[in-house]
Protein backbone atom coordinates (compact mmCIF):
# COMPACT_ATOMS: atom_id res chain seq x y z
CA UNK A 1 0.00 0.00 0.00
CA UNK A 2 1.45 3.34 -1.01
CA UNK A 3 1.94 5.93 1.70
CA UNK A 4 0.00 9.17 1.30
CA UNK A 5 1.86 12.22 0.04
CA UNK A 6 3.49 14.42 2.66
CA UNK A 7 3.00 17.46 0.42
CA UNK A 8 0.72 20.03 2.14
CA UNK A 9 -1.43 20.16 -1.01
CA UNK A 10 -2.43 16.53 -0.48
CA UNK A 11 -4.63 16.31 2.63
CA UNK A 12 -3.82 13.49 5.02
CA UNK A 13 -6.80 11.16 5.40
CA UNK A 14 -7.58 7.87 7.16
CA UNK A 15 -9.23 6.43 4.04
CA UNK A 16 -6.35 4.12 2.96
CA UNK A 17 -5.93 2.50 6.38
CA UNK A 18 -9.08 0.43 7.02
CA UNK A 19 -10.14 2.74 9.84
CA UNK A 20 -13.90 2.89 10.35
CA UNK A 21 -15.47 6.33 10.73
CA UNK A 22 -17.70 4.99 13.51
CA UNK A 23 -15.56 2.24 15.07
CA UNK A 24 -11.93 3.17 14.44
CA UNK A 25 -9.71 0.07 14.42
CA UNK A 26 -12.60 -2.21 15.44
CA UNK A 27 -13.77 -4.57 12.68
CA UNK A 28 -17.32 -3.49 11.74
CA UNK A 29 -19.98 -6.20 11.93
CA UNK A 30 -17.77 -9.28 12.37
CA UNK A 31 -19.20 -12.49 10.96
CA UNK A 32 -20.24 -15.16 13.45
CA UNK A 33 -20.50 -18.05 10.99
CA UNK A 34 -18.21 -19.45 8.29
CA UNK A 35 -19.20 -21.34 5.12
CA UNK A 36 -20.56 -24.81 5.97
CA UNK A 37 -17.34 -26.47 4.80
CA UNK A 38 -15.59 -25.02 7.88
CA UNK A 39 -18.11 -26.26 10.42
CA UNK A 40 -15.55 -28.71 11.91
CA UNK A 41 -13.50 -25.66 13.00
CA UNK A 42 -16.46 -23.83 14.49
CA UNK A 43 -17.77 -26.94 16.27
CA UNK A 44 -14.55 -26.99 18.29
CA UNK A 45 -13.86 -23.24 18.52
CA UNK A 46 -17.29 -22.55 20.01
CA UNK A 47 -16.62 -25.03 22.82
CA UNK A 48 -12.99 -24.35 23.71
CA UNK A 49 -13.68 -23.54 27.40
CA UNK A 50 -15.70 -26.72 27.98
CA UNK A 51 -13.23 -28.91 26.10
CA UNK A 52 -10.35 -27.46 28.10
CA UNK A 53 -12.23 -28.06 31.34
CA UNK A 54 -12.63 -31.75 30.43
CA UNK A 55 -9.06 -31.94 29.02
CA UNK A 56 -10.46 -33.13 25.68
CA UNK A 57 -9.54 -30.23 23.40
CA UNK A 58 -6.31 -31.75 22.07
CA UNK A 59 -7.97 -35.05 21.25
CA UNK A 60 -10.79 -33.28 19.38
CA UNK A 61 -8.30 -31.17 17.40
CA UNK A 62 -6.18 -34.22 16.60
CA UNK A 63 -9.24 -35.79 14.94
CA UNK A 64 -10.16 -32.64 13.02
CA UNK A 65 -9.97 -32.87 9.20
CA UNK A 66 -7.33 -30.89 7.30
CA UNK A 67 -9.39 -28.28 5.45
CA UNK A 68 -8.42 -26.13 2.50
CA UNK A 69 -8.55 -22.36 2.99
CA UNK A 70 -9.52 -21.66 -0.63
CA UNK A 71 -13.21 -21.18 0.21
CA UNK A 72 -12.49 -18.23 2.51
CA UNK A 73 -13.17 -15.43 0.06
CA UNK A 74 -13.78 -12.29 2.07
CA UNK A 75 -11.88 -10.29 4.69
CA UNK A 76 -14.46 -10.90 7.43
CA UNK A 77 -14.41 -14.64 6.71
CA UNK A 78 -10.64 -14.64 7.05
CA UNK A 79 -10.83 -12.68 10.32
CA UNK A 80 -13.33 -15.11 11.85
CA UNK A 81 -11.27 -18.07 10.64
CA UNK A 82 -8.15 -16.55 12.20
CA UNK A 83 -10.01 -15.96 15.47
CA UNK A 84 -11.33 -19.55 15.56
CA UNK A 85 -7.95 -21.09 14.70
CA UNK A 86 -6.27 -18.81 17.25
CA UNK A 87 -8.59 -19.84 20.07
CA UNK A 88 -8.04 -23.52 19.23
CA UNK A 89 -4.28 -23.03 19.09
CA UNK A 90 -4.03 -21.28 22.47
CA UNK A 91 -6.15 -24.00 24.03
CA UNK A 92 -4.18 -26.79 22.35
CA UNK A 93 -0.82 -25.48 23.57
CA UNK A 94 -1.90 -24.62 27.13
CA UNK A 95 -4.55 -27.31 27.80
CA UNK A 96 -2.54 -28.83 30.67
CA UNK A 97 -0.80 -25.68 31.88
CA UNK A 98 2.88 -24.86 31.89
CA UNK A 99 3.89 -28.33 33.04
CA UNK A 100 2.70 -30.16 29.90
CA UNK A 101 3.04 -27.89 26.88
CA UNK A 102 3.38 -29.27 23.36
CA UNK A 103 6.27 -28.84 20.97
CA UNK A 104 4.27 -29.40 17.77
CA UNK A 105 1.01 -27.90 16.51
CA UNK A 106 -0.57 -30.61 14.33
CA UNK A 107 -0.73 -29.95 10.59
CA UNK A 108 -4.55 -30.08 10.42
CA UNK A 109 -4.52 -26.93 12.58
CA UNK A 110 -1.11 -25.46 11.73
CA UNK A 111 -1.36 -25.46 7.91
CA UNK A 112 -4.70 -23.64 7.51
CA UNK A 113 -3.77 -21.32 10.38
CA UNK A 114 -0.56 -20.37 8.60
CA UNK A 115 -2.33 -19.84 5.28
CA UNK A 116 -5.05 -17.63 6.78
CA UNK A 117 -2.40 -15.68 8.69
CA UNK A 118 -0.41 -15.10 5.51
CA UNK A 119 -3.48 -13.76 3.72
CA UNK A 120 -4.27 -11.34 6.54
CA UNK A 121 -0.69 -10.32 7.27
CA UNK A 122 -1.12 -11.43 10.89
CA UNK A 123 1.02 -13.91 12.85
CA UNK A 124 -0.30 -17.43 13.62
CA UNK A 125 -1.11 -16.70 17.28
CA UNK A 126 -3.99 -15.02 19.10
CA UNK A 127 -3.62 -11.23 18.80
CA UNK A 128 -5.45 -8.13 19.99
CA UNK A 129 -6.85 -7.85 16.45
CA UNK A 130 -8.50 -11.25 16.93
CA UNK A 131 -9.62 -11.42 20.55
CA UNK A 132 -10.80 -7.81 20.81
CA UNK A 133 -11.25 -6.09 17.44
CA UNK A 134 -12.96 -8.99 15.62
CA UNK A 135 -14.60 -10.86 18.51
CA UNK A 136 -17.86 -9.07 19.27
CA UNK A 137 -21.50 -8.76 18.33
CA UNK A 138 -24.49 -6.87 19.60
CA UNK A 139 -27.29 -8.88 21.21
CA UNK A 140 -29.73 -6.31 19.83
CA UNK A 141 -28.34 -5.02 16.50
CA UNK A 142 -30.21 -1.75 16.96
CA UNK A 143 -29.17 -1.38 20.61
CA UNK A 144 -26.28 0.54 22.18
CA UNK A 145 -22.61 -0.36 21.99
CA UNK A 146 -22.19 -1.11 25.71
CA UNK A 147 -21.41 -3.98 28.07
CA UNK A 148 -25.03 -5.02 28.50
CA UNK A 149 -25.63 -5.31 24.77
CA UNK A 150 -22.33 -6.91 23.74
CA UNK A 151 -21.16 -10.51 23.71
CA UNK A 152 -18.10 -12.39 22.50
CA UNK A 153 -18.16 -14.58 19.41
CA UNK A 154 -15.61 -17.02 20.85
CA UNK A 155 -14.16 -17.35 24.33
CA UNK A 156 -11.48 -18.89 26.53
CA UNK A 157 -11.73 -20.26 30.09
CA UNK A 158 -12.64 -17.68 32.73
CA UNK A 159 -16.38 -17.15 32.32
CA UNK A 160 -17.66 -13.61 32.83
CA UNK A 161 -14.16 -12.28 33.51
CA UNK A 162 -12.99 -13.29 30.01
CA UNK A 163 -16.01 -11.57 28.52
CA UNK A 164 -15.34 -8.52 30.69
CA UNK A 165 -11.66 -8.36 29.82
CA UNK A 166 -12.11 -8.47 26.04
CA UNK A 167 -15.23 -6.29 25.91
CA UNK A 168 -13.90 -3.57 28.23
CA UNK A 169 -10.82 -3.45 26.01
CA UNK A 170 -13.18 -3.11 23.04
CA UNK A 171 -14.87 -0.14 24.73
CA UNK A 172 -11.45 1.48 25.24
CA UNK A 173 -10.92 1.14 21.48
CA UNK A 174 -14.35 2.67 20.86
CA UNK A 175 -13.61 5.62 23.14
CA UNK A 176 -10.57 6.41 20.98
CA UNK A 177 -12.54 6.88 17.76
CA UNK A 178 -12.89 10.69 18.04
CA UNK A 179 -9.13 10.90 18.63
CA UNK A 180 -8.42 8.87 15.50
CA UNK A 181 -10.71 11.15 13.48
CA UNK A 182 -8.79 14.16 14.82
CA UNK A 183 -5.35 12.90 13.79
CA UNK A 184 -5.75 14.12 10.17
CA UNK A 185 -6.99 17.48 11.50
CA UNK A 186 -3.77 17.89 13.47
CA UNK A 187 -1.49 16.67 10.68
CA UNK A 188 -3.12 18.87 8.04
CA UNK A 189 -3.11 21.83 10.44
CA UNK A 190 0.63 21.47 10.99
CA UNK A 191 1.21 21.23 7.23
CA UNK A 192 -0.71 24.44 6.61
CA UNK A 193 0.46 26.29 9.71
CA UNK A 194 -3.12 26.46 11.03
CA UNK A 195 -2.52 26.84 14.76
CA UNK A 196 -6.20 26.94 15.66
CA UNK A 197 -6.99 23.72 13.79
CA UNK A 198 -4.09 21.92 15.48
CA UNK A 199 -5.18 23.13 18.92
CA UNK A 200 -8.79 22.08 18.24
CA UNK A 201 -7.69 18.64 17.08
CA UNK A 202 -5.49 18.18 20.15
CA UNK A 203 -8.34 19.18 22.45
CA UNK A 204 -10.52 16.50 20.86
CA UNK A 205 -7.75 13.93 21.26
CA UNK A 206 -7.33 14.89 24.93
CA UNK A 207 -11.01 14.33 25.63
CA UNK A 208 -10.94 11.03 23.81
CA UNK A 209 -7.93 9.81 25.82
CA UNK A 210 -9.77 10.75 29.00
CA UNK A 211 -12.73 8.70 27.79
CA UNK A 212 -10.36 5.77 27.16
CA UNK A 213 -9.15 5.98 30.76
CA UNK A 214 -12.74 6.06 32.01
CA UNK A 215 -13.57 2.99 29.91
CA UNK A 216 -10.51 1.16 31.25
CA UNK A 217 -11.82 1.69 34.78
CA UNK A 218 -14.60 -0.79 33.96
CA UNK A 219 -11.99 -3.57 34.29
CA UNK A 220 -12.40 -3.47 38.06
CA UNK A 221 -16.15 -3.91 37.64
CA UNK A 222 -16.21 -6.74 35.11
CA UNK A 223 -12.98 -8.69 35.67
CA UNK A 224 -12.05 -10.63 38.80
CA UNK A 225 -8.26 -10.38 39.42
CA UNK A 226 -7.91 -13.96 40.71
CA UNK A 227 -9.67 -15.33 37.61
CA UNK A 228 -7.60 -13.20 35.24
CA UNK A 229 -4.34 -14.17 36.90
CA UNK A 230 -5.06 -17.78 37.81
CA UNK A 231 -7.18 -18.98 34.86
CA UNK A 232 -7.21 -16.65 31.86
CA UNK A 233 -3.69 -15.39 31.62
CA UNK A 234 -1.91 -18.52 30.49
CA UNK A 235 -4.18 -18.77 27.41
CA UNK A 236 -3.01 -15.31 26.32
CA UNK A 237 0.66 -16.36 26.58
CA UNK A 238 2.93 -16.94 23.62
CA UNK A 239 6.01 -18.95 22.80
CA UNK A 240 8.60 -16.21 22.60
CA UNK A 241 10.50 -15.10 25.70
CA UNK A 242 8.52 -17.68 27.67
CA UNK A 243 10.56 -20.07 29.86
CA UNK A 244 7.78 -22.68 29.53
CA UNK A 245 8.46 -22.97 25.80
CA UNK A 246 12.09 -21.96 25.31
CA UNK A 247 12.28 -23.51 21.83
CA UNK A 248 9.04 -22.04 20.49
CA UNK A 249 6.47 -24.12 18.61
CA UNK A 250 6.75 -26.26 15.47
CA UNK A 251 3.91 -25.58 13.01
CA UNK A 252 3.72 -29.04 11.45
CA UNK A 253 3.47 -28.98 7.66
CA UNK A 254 4.68 -25.37 7.54
CA UNK A 255 8.33 -25.71 8.47
CA UNK A 256 10.43 -28.14 10.48
CA UNK A 257 12.08 -25.50 12.67
CA UNK A 258 10.12 -24.12 15.65
CA UNK A 259 8.80 -20.55 15.44
CA UNK A 260 8.46 -18.01 18.23
CA UNK A 261 5.55 -15.60 18.65
CA UNK A 262 4.65 -13.27 21.49
CA UNK A 263 1.38 -13.62 23.35
CA UNK A 264 -1.34 -11.01 23.65
CA UNK A 265 -0.32 -7.55 24.79
CA UNK A 266 -1.94 -4.13 25.12
CA UNK A 267 1.00 -2.97 23.01
CA UNK A 268 -0.66 -4.71 20.04
CA UNK A 269 -3.36 -2.04 20.02
CA UNK A 270 -2.54 0.56 17.37
CA UNK A 271 -3.98 3.43 19.42
CA UNK A 272 -1.08 4.43 21.65
CA UNK A 273 1.39 3.88 18.82
CA UNK A 274 -0.54 6.47 16.79
CA UNK A 275 -0.60 8.92 19.69
CA UNK A 276 3.12 8.46 20.41
CA UNK A 277 4.05 9.11 16.78
CA UNK A 278 1.74 12.12 16.54
CA UNK A 279 2.90 13.72 19.78
CA UNK A 280 6.58 12.95 19.21
CA UNK A 281 7.03 10.69 22.23
CA UNK A 282 10.34 8.85 22.02
CA UNK A 283 11.10 5.61 23.85
CA UNK A 284 14.48 4.16 24.82
CA UNK A 285 15.91 1.44 22.62
CA UNK A 286 14.74 -1.58 24.62
CA UNK A 287 11.16 -0.33 24.96
CA UNK A 288 11.10 0.95 21.40
CA UNK A 289 12.29 -2.41 20.09
CA UNK A 290 9.47 -4.27 21.86
CA UNK A 291 6.83 -1.74 20.75
CA UNK A 292 8.06 -1.86 17.16
CA UNK A 293 7.92 -5.66 17.21
CA UNK A 294 4.34 -5.52 18.46
CA UNK A 295 3.38 -3.69 15.27
CA UNK A 296 3.91 -6.98 13.42
CA UNK A 297 0.90 -8.28 15.37
CA UNK A 298 -1.43 -5.61 13.93
CA UNK A 299 -3.40 -5.64 10.67
CA UNK A 300 -0.97 -4.32 8.02
CA UNK A 301 -3.08 -1.26 7.18
CA UNK A 302 -3.07 -0.17 10.83
CA UNK A 303 0.68 -0.70 11.06
CA UNK A 304 1.07 1.41 7.92
CA UNK A 305 -0.96 4.23 9.48
CA UNK A 306 1.42 4.37 12.44
CA UNK A 307 4.39 4.45 10.09
CA UNK A 308 2.88 7.21 7.96
CA UNK A 309 2.04 9.35 11.00
CA UNK A 310 5.73 9.11 11.95
CA UNK A 311 6.71 10.57 8.55
CA UNK A 312 4.71 13.78 8.95
CA UNK A 313 6.10 17.15 9.98
CA UNK A 314 6.90 16.94 13.73
CA UNK A 315 4.01 18.27 15.80
CA UNK A 316 6.12 18.91 18.90
CA UNK A 317 8.54 21.12 16.96
CA UNK A 318 5.59 22.98 15.44
CA UNK A 319 4.16 23.64 18.91
CA UNK A 320 7.51 24.91 20.20
CA UNK A 321 7.93 27.22 17.21
CA UNK A 322 4.51 28.88 17.55
CA UNK A 323 3.92 31.75 19.96
CA UNK A 324 0.52 30.35 20.92
CA UNK A 325 -0.54 29.76 24.51
CA UNK A 326 -3.66 27.92 23.37
CA UNK A 327 -1.61 25.55 21.19
CA UNK A 328 0.95 25.00 23.96
CA UNK A 329 -1.79 24.26 26.45
CA UNK A 330 -3.62 21.93 24.06
CA UNK A 331 -0.43 19.94 23.42
CA UNK A 332 0.43 19.84 27.11
CA UNK A 333 -3.05 18.65 28.05
CA UNK A 334 -2.90 15.93 25.39
CA UNK A 335 0.41 14.56 26.68
CA UNK A 336 -0.86 14.86 30.26
CA UNK A 337 -3.96 12.80 29.47
CA UNK A 338 -1.82 10.15 27.77
CA UNK A 339 0.46 10.14 30.82
CA UNK A 340 -2.58 9.67 33.09
CA UNK A 341 -3.84 6.79 30.93
CA UNK A 342 -0.47 5.04 31.14
CA UNK A 343 -0.31 5.62 34.89
CA UNK A 344 -3.76 4.11 35.31
CA UNK A 345 -2.77 1.14 33.16
CA UNK A 346 0.10 0.51 35.60
CA UNK A 347 -2.48 0.56 38.39
CA UNK A 348 -4.56 -2.04 36.52
CA UNK A 349 -1.55 -4.28 35.91
CA UNK A 350 -0.62 -4.07 39.57
CA UNK A 351 -4.13 -5.10 40.62
CA UNK A 352 -4.42 -7.94 38.11
CA UNK A 353 -0.85 -9.27 37.97
CA UNK A 354 1.62 -7.94 40.57
CA UNK A 355 -0.61 -8.31 43.64
CA UNK A 356 -1.96 -11.78 42.68
CA UNK A 357 1.60 -12.92 41.88
CA UNK A 358 2.75 -11.97 45.37
CA UNK A 359 -0.34 -13.65 46.79
CA UNK A 360 0.41 -16.81 44.80
CA UNK A 361 3.94 -17.05 46.17
CA UNK A 362 2.59 -16.84 49.72
CA UNK A 363 -0.16 -19.39 49.19
CA UNK A 364 1.60 -22.21 47.39
CA UNK A 365 2.53 -24.05 50.58
CA UNK A 366 -0.52 -23.07 52.62
CA UNK A 367 -4.09 -24.28 52.93
CA UNK A 368 -6.22 -22.11 50.66
CA UNK A 369 -9.69 -20.82 50.07
CA UNK A 370 -11.13 -21.00 46.54
CA UNK A 371 -9.58 -17.71 45.42
CA UNK A 372 -6.23 -18.75 46.84
CA UNK A 373 -6.44 -22.10 45.07
CA UNK A 374 -7.14 -20.40 41.72
CA UNK A 375 -4.25 -17.96 42.13
CA UNK A 376 -1.79 -20.61 43.28
CA UNK A 377 -2.41 -22.66 40.11
CA UNK A 378 -1.25 -19.76 37.93
CA UNK A 379 1.90 -20.36 35.85
CA UNK A 380 5.02 -19.39 37.77
CA UNK A 381 6.87 -18.42 34.58
CA UNK A 382 4.56 -15.42 34.14
CA UNK A 383 4.82 -13.97 37.65
CA UNK A 384 7.02 -11.05 36.57
CA UNK A 385 6.29 -10.99 32.85
CA UNK A 386 3.53 -9.82 30.57
CA UNK A 387 1.85 -12.29 28.22
CA UNK A 388 3.67 -10.48 25.42
CA UNK A 389 6.97 -11.51 27.03
CA UNK A 390 8.07 -8.16 28.48
CA UNK A 391 9.24 -7.53 32.05
CA UNK A 392 5.94 -5.85 32.57
CA UNK A 393 6.17 -3.29 35.40
CA UNK A 394 9.63 -2.05 34.45
CA UNK A 395 8.51 -1.71 30.84
CA UNK A 396 5.28 0.13 31.65
CA UNK A 397 6.95 2.56 34.06
CA UNK A 398 9.70 3.32 31.57
CA UNK A 399 7.16 4.00 28.80
CA UNK A 400 5.19 6.23 31.18
CA UNK A 401 8.33 8.20 32.10
CA UNK A 402 9.17 8.74 28.43
CA UNK A 403 5.67 10.11 27.93
CA UNK A 404 6.35 12.60 30.73
CA UNK A 405 9.55 13.66 28.95
CA UNK A 406 7.49 14.87 25.99
CA UNK A 407 5.85 17.67 27.97
CA UNK A 408 6.91 21.03 26.52
CA UNK A 409 9.12 22.64 29.21
CA UNK A 410 7.69 26.15 29.03
CA UNK A 411 4.15 24.85 29.56
CA UNK A 412 4.95 22.85 32.69
CA UNK A 413 3.77 25.61 35.03
CA UNK A 414 0.37 27.15 35.39
CA UNK A 415 -1.39 24.89 32.91
CA UNK A 416 -3.62 23.27 35.48
CA UNK A 417 -5.61 26.51 35.73
CA UNK A 418 -6.16 26.68 31.97
CA UNK A 419 -9.70 26.57 30.60
CA UNK A 420 -8.60 23.58 28.55
CA UNK A 421 -8.55 21.34 31.64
Amino acid sequence: MASPETDPKTPFTLDPYHVSEELGFILPEPLHTLPAYYQPWMDIALHVPELLHSHELRSHINKMPLLSTKFLQKHRELRLAHLALSMMTMGYVWQDGESDTVEILPCNLAVPYWEVSQQLGLPPILTHADAVLANWRKKDPEGPFDMENLELLLSLPGGDSVKGFFLVTLLVELAAVPALRSIPVVINGVRCGDTEAVARGLQNISQSIQDMTDALKLMQVYVEPSVFYGIMRIYLSGWKDNPCMPKGLVYEGVQAEPMEYSGGSAAQSSLLHCFDELLGIKHEEKCSSFLTRMRNYMPPAHKQLIQDISLQKPLRSFVQQQASDILNQAYHLCVSKLLALRSYHINVVSRFITVPAAHARQLRNQSQDLVGEIISRAPTALEQRGTGGSGIMTFLKTVRDHTKDALVPETSKGIKHSKLT
